[in-house]
């Protein structure tokens, strides 16, 4: 009879137990869902449709309407499926982070003896081409793999040297119309086509095709967008969908020890959700 009891208690104490641990997981999950939205598009949609699910749940409830209540019902099934289609691209930017937190097996950071000569050769090309205002878009592959873009353009596969990108982007050659994409410390492409950003408003009105091109490859990956104005010479940066306007060579040979050194232990989570809000 004791042995009973203790039986009986044991199993309703590993009943509560699981019972309040499956609870906090579904409130970490909405938790983690309302951290990752807000401030974003995906809020305002969620928030939307919030709303009127409420108001459709306490119509039919207050009213006692069963028809409406089956026809809701089974609208919320469908509406279940639709949800990823609404939100793919944040969906997309959400992964995308996730993946870039984990290691990656077989991709190599730079060597910091080579780090150092890639980044002077960047800038010193940069420079050369602001003050001839050569118009140029150098991308430099990070965590995301561009290899997609990469296939669009012609393939060189060579040691990046500022004479190389020089010559690439002299104006009127085969390859200088499109973007460089580097990997490493080689340039794996030239002539390259980049996604086009859909942003209305930019940060000047003389901004052109370069500067959305840019904008548009930060937005759909973690890579470092160099671009050099044809009109005006002016150097920026892109990253993560924000430009870093009107600097020198030096500056930009600073921007870029910061953004391609050596990758670092995968971060903690708090960073990890900050990373994964400011993609949405």
């Amino acid at each position: 009879m004791v042995l009973r009891d203790f039986l009986w208690s044991l199993q309703n104490l590993l009943g509560s137990w699981l019972n309040v641990l499956d609870v906090l997981l579904v409130a970490g999950i909405f938790f983690l869902i309302l951290q990752l939205v807000r401030g974003t598009r995906a809020a305002t949609l969620l928030r939307g449709i919030a709303v009127a699910l409420l108001l459709l749940w306490s119509l039919s409830f207050l009213l006692n309407l069963r028809a409406f209540s089956w026809l809701l019902s089974r609208t919320l099934t469908a509406f279940s499926i639709a949800l990823p289609v609404i939100f793919q691209e944040e969906l997309r930017r959400w992964f995308d982070r996730l993946g870039r937190s984990l290691p990656l097996i077989g991709r190599q950071a730079v060597p910091p003896d080579e780090r150092e000569e890639l980044i002077s050769n960047i800038a010193d090309a940069v420079r050369f081409m602001s003050r001839r205002r050569h118009g140029a878009l150098i991308v430099m592959e990070r965590e995301t793999g561009l290899q997609e873009y990469i296939e669009s353009g012609v393939q060189l596969d060579a040691r990046t040297t500022s004479e190389l990108l020089q010559t690439i982007f002299f104006p009127n050659t085969a390859l200088h119309d499109g973007a460089v994409i580097i990997r490493g410390n080689r340039i794996v492409a030239a002539a390259c086509t980049l996604p086009i950003s859909t942003a209305r408003h930019l940060p000047d009105r003389t901004m052109g095709l370069r500067h959305r091109a840019s904008l548009g490859i930060s937005e759909v990956s973690d890579a470092v967008a160099i671009v050099v104005s044809e009109e005006t010479g002016r150097i920026s940066v892109v990253v993560g969908g924000r430009f870093i306007r009107g600097i020198d060579a030096e500056r930009l040979a600073m921007i870029m020890g910061e953004y391609i050194r050596q990758r670092e232990a995968p971060r903690r989570f708090s960073s990890l959700l900050q990373q994964l809000r400011r993609a949405a």
